[in-house]
């Protein structure tokens, strides 16, 4: 039978045998369709760890060797029942059901490690949280209770060796649903394999195993978890369990926020319920809970503060900068005038701007193409920054024009330094550059425009070379062309 058919038949095959055993009467063969059932989960995993190999192998192989584990259990309790008509406790069949719970949350422990992604470094954190928070229930109606009443200490470790494993394979379940792996069919599929073992094995120790109503109803969340974790591994997405989601940067969900509080209230909430009912109070449980939950939440809301100010470093990097080049853009180029002119008008230094264009761009690019035309910008605003002192600021103005803003520089020094850019621009190019000194009185938006009237006399008259601006105009000049 291929994967595809195997895929369909078996959950159908999986259902008519869940129908048969809850018809059947108690005797060996219900018993035994049971292991027979979870004996195809076990091929189903294994087939899928032959089939994959590498890591997506080990991990079903771990699992596939987990309910092994728990079919061999099953198996020596249908002997205990039927064979030998003993009910002893602890058994080997109580060692073997709780191999399970290791094996499994090794497999967990791969997957998620391997499905990470270094966004989901908050993801510990929400983890922890889930199952401190979780941790408190199990306490009080599952651990708490079974402490005691054993007579030897290796019957008390099996007794309380069930919860605490479920809390063990818990952790594990909550590892791999916090990290941002793809959510692929069989993702989902094993994911309700492990919830419907976990709700099976709370029912089973708060029933102590009886019958529900007449019937084996407590039997039904293990039979389902072997058949939907068979299902998990005959379907095709089986092989991409390991696949990571594409990578984003990680959001604080309303359903995440919702179920931290959820979580978060627990404790608190059996607080109350045990008052509300009369119930002996759970104080030293729920005291150290609560302690370590809000510990937990203080770390998570410190960690979400610091990606917050890391996001706000990161925009206003971007809105103070020019995406292609990499240089300070037309927003940062006038707030940085406003300050050079405060410490020029203070300390008396000169102030020199100048606009700076590329001669024939637009011929390059027809001629290149604007990817080319990309690179020379690229290439001429590294090349010119490498030029320049820490005091010079290069600014992208838009297109190829550039803003040179050169504090303590006079007419002269700054036409040499422009003379100096000019032997260094790539690809041969050539720029003209406007060249204007700040007279102390006139505005920002006048000395670019002294500075653009000059940028347009040197295109004028011939290109690759520097003009420098007269006194501010009695009317505004075109601005330069290419």
């Amino acid at each position: 039978m291929d994967g595809l058919r195997a895929r369909h038949v078996y959950p159908l095959g999986g259902v008519i045998a869940l129908g048969v055993f809850m018809l059947l009467p108690d005797v060996i063969w219900r018993d035994a369709l049971y292991v027979l059932i979870g004996l195809s989960s076990v091929v189903a995993a294994i087939w899928a760890a032959v089939r994959f190999g590498r890591v997506t192998g080990v991990v079903w192989a771990l699992m596939g060797f987990g309910q092994l584990a728990a079919v061999l259990g099953d198996t020596l309790w249908l002997h205990y029942k039927h064979i030998a008509l003993t009910d002893p406790f602890p058994s080997p069949a109580d060692l073997f059901y709780l191999l399970e719970y290791p094996l499994v949350t090794t497999a967990l422990v791969v997957l998620a490690r391997h499905r990470r992604s270094p966004a989901d470094r908050e993801a510990v954190l929400d983890g922890a949280i889930f199952v401190v928070g979780l941790a408190l229930p199990y306490w009080v109606l599952l651990i708490e209770p079974n402490i005691g009443g054993y007579d030897s200490a290796f019957e008390q470790t099996i007794a309380l060796g069930y919860p605490l494993a479920d809390m063990v394979l818990l952790a594990g379940l909550v590892r791999v649903l916090t990290v941002s792996g793809a959510r692929t069919p069989a993702f989902r599929l094993l994911t309700a394999a492990l919830v419907l073992l976990l709700v099976a094995d709370v029912i089973f120790i708060s029933t102590e195993g009886e019958e529900i109503l007449g019937l084996p109803l407590g039997d039904l969340p293990f039979l389902m978890s072997y058949l939907v974790w068979g299902s998990a591994a005959l379907h095709p997405s089986a092989a991409d369990l390991l696949r990571t989601a594409p990578e984003a940067v990680p959001s604080f969900t309303t359903r995440r926020l919702l179920t931290l509080t959820a979580v978060v209230l627990l404790a608190p909430g059996t607080l109350a319920v045990q008052l509300l009912f009369g119930f002996e109070l759970s104080a030293w449980a729920v005291t150290l809970t609560s302690a370590l939950l809000f510990i937990l939440v203080v770390a998570r809301m410190a960690g979400l503060l610091r990606r917050m100010q890391d996001q706000a470093h990161r925009l206003d990097e971007i809105a103070r900068t020019d995406m292609l080049t990499g240089l300070p853009n037309r927003r940062t180029l006038d707030a940085q005038i406003v300050r050079e002119y405060e410490r020029s008008a203070h300390t008396g230094m000169p102030l020199c701007l100048a606009m700076m264009d590329l001669d024939r761009f637009k011929l390059f690019n027809d001629t290149y193409g604007h990817q080319a035309g990309d690179r020379l910008l690229i290439g001429a605003a590294t090349a010119w920054s490498l030029a320049l002192t820490a005091d010079d600021m290069l600014a992208r103005y838009g297109g190829e024009e550039f803003v040179l803003l050169m504090p303590g520089r006079d007419l002269d020094a700054a036409e040499h330094l422009l003379s100096a850019l000019r032997l260094v621009t790539p690809r041969r190019q050539t720029f003209s550059a406007g060249l204007a000194l700040w007279d102390g009185a006139e505005s920002p938006l006048e000395l670019l425009h002294r500075a653009d009237i000059a940028l347009y006399e040197a295109k004028q008259n011939g290109r690759d070379r520097v003009a420098r601006a007269g006194p501010s105009p009695s009317r505004p000049a075109p601005s330069a062309s290419t």
